[in-house]
């Protein structure tokens, strides 16, 4: 029980110190995003493709990736991750990958709260890029 606090407890910390230090990100949604779905903005289209961003936006957006994948792996157990590894493996994007998985109830809102979270600061970043200022 103390464990699951401590995994609620960082990510909530993580997304708290992200909103105090990049204020941006509160300006980033112009729109609601639908709670019920879990988009991975690097997966949408976009504006931009890879191609047209600079080295150093790139590293930007794969950090936020990194972190992501990262955050989602902490949540899950050994065998959950052996069975996400394999979903990617045979060529399922992040979302069907995770759907395939038996989460818990806590999992899976960890994991929708990670997705959002990594949603926003994907949109966040295309949005400096969009603006001129990365």
């Amino acid at each position: 029980m103390a464990i699951k606090f401590l995994k609620w407890l960082s990510v909530l910390a993580n997304i708290l110190a992200l909103v105090l230090f990049i204020p941006g990100i509160a300006l980033a949604a112009p729109y609601p995003t639908d709670a019920t779905s879990s988009i991975i903005i690097s997966q949408a289209s976009n504006s931009f493709s890879e191609i047209d961003l600079t080295p150093l936006q790139r590293q930007k957006l794969q950090a936020v990736r990194q972190r992501r994948n990262k955050e989602i792996q902490a949540v899950l157990d050994s065998s959950q991750r052996a069975k996400l590894a394999q979903n990617l493996h045979i060529g399922n994007n992040l979302n069907q990958a995770l759907e395939k998985l038996d989460l818990q109830p806590e999992q899976q809102e960890l994991v929708k709260a990670i997705l959002q979270f990594t949603n926003l600061k994907m949109k966040a970043i295309y949005s400096q890029i969009a603006s001129g200022r990365v």
